[in-house]
């Protein structure tokens, strides 16, 4: 598979190309990205315009996002303005609202599968891991989700999951914006990553979680520590509040996308934002705006005032 820029009628379009192995056919990843895709028009959604298949390659013609979330990290070290969090996680989970009403989980939300554009809009694309569960199946997979974005019930081995795998991903992305580091950045296995999160959420127990000592890979560690006060308190309490519902270590517990959409964090957003149509752009809505970071990924000859760096870190 290989990426390429292309111009068709003038406009430019992004191209994936997938290779077809004449002994293999098509890769079913490509086919299920395909499948889902072509019915989902959002705009916090990558749109694919077309889907051009010859006897040796299959290609997608995306729309061209100028980067994506890793990317505009990478450029912006040290964690990312406080506004700019609000419109990119109000962009995520709206794009999340979206698929999970449609019965659909993304299984790679990741910062580098989150495309920015150079207005800001924020658009999921790379569904080749995405399942939509209005199918039956009994295939699900515990080795889906990058492992830093992998949510403890999957890392345990659990193959029964639902939206609530798509929030916490999205937790550990809120909180990397943030922070400008990853929330649990694991190094080799999945015991080293659960680690991480029992570090800071502690280790579950039947009594909390009714079931969890049956799942595949449940092992009774020796940390017992709970959320570090003394660092969450560093943030303001309508964002911590929020971080706090989404990485719940229990999936049932999670708050939901249509519920966060709703949580007091975004209430310093424009009231219309609630009541676009699907396809209509946040920045569509007056008031609507990135503010400058201290490096514009768009303008690296940009400065700001120190007033308007991040003054809250987390964890």
């Amino acid at each position: 598979m290989f990426l390429l820029l292309w111009r068709i009628n003038g406009q430019l379009v992004a191209l994936k190309v997938i290779q077809i192995k004449t002994e293999e056919g098509v890769p079913f990843t490509a086919i299920r990205e395909a499948s889902l895709l072509k019915g989902l028009k959002h705009a916090n959604i990558v749109l694919l315009h077309d889907i051009i298949h010859t006897r040796d390659s299959l290609t997608f013609v995306f729309e061209y996002v100028q980067t994506d979330l890793s990317q505009y990290m990478t450029q912006h070290p040290g964690g990312l303005h406080s506004q700019n969090v609000r419109i990119f996680m109000f962009q995520l989970l709206r794009g999340l609202c979206y698929i999970h009403s449609r019965r659909i989980l993304h299984r790679d939300l990741k910062p580098q599968n989150l495309l920015i554009s150079y207005l800001g809009e924020l658009k999921l694309a790379d569904f080749g891991l995405a399942r939509s569960k209005s199918i039956p199946s009994q295939t699900f997979s515990s080795e889906v989700v990058t492992l830093w974005y992998r949510p403890p019930d999957v890392l345990l081995g659990s193959t029964e999951y639902s939206t609530a795998l798509d929030m916490w991903g999205a937790g550990c992305i809120f909180i990397e914006m943030l922070q400008g580091w990853p929330a649990f950045p694991g190094v080799s296995d999945v015991f080293e990553q659960l680690q991480k999160i029992w570090t800071v959420l502690g280790v579950p127990s039947e009594d909390c979680w009714p079931g969890v000592s049956l799942l595949p890979n449940y092992k009774r560690g020796e940390v017992t520590k709970r959320w570090k006060e003394q660092e969450l308190n560093q943030l303001p309490y309508k964002t911590e509040d929020l971080i706090q519902r989404m990485l719940k270590v229990v999936p049932t517990d999670r708050i939901s996308a249509q519920d966060s959409l709703q949580h007091p964090y975004f209430s310093t957003l424009p009231l219309p934002v609630m009541h676009l149509r699907d396809t209509a752009s946040i920045f569509k809505v007056p008031g609507v705006r990135l503010e400058t970071e201290v490096r514009d990924i768009f303008n690296p000859q940009r400065k700001v005032r120190p007033s308007l760096l991040p003054n809250t870190k987390c964890w």
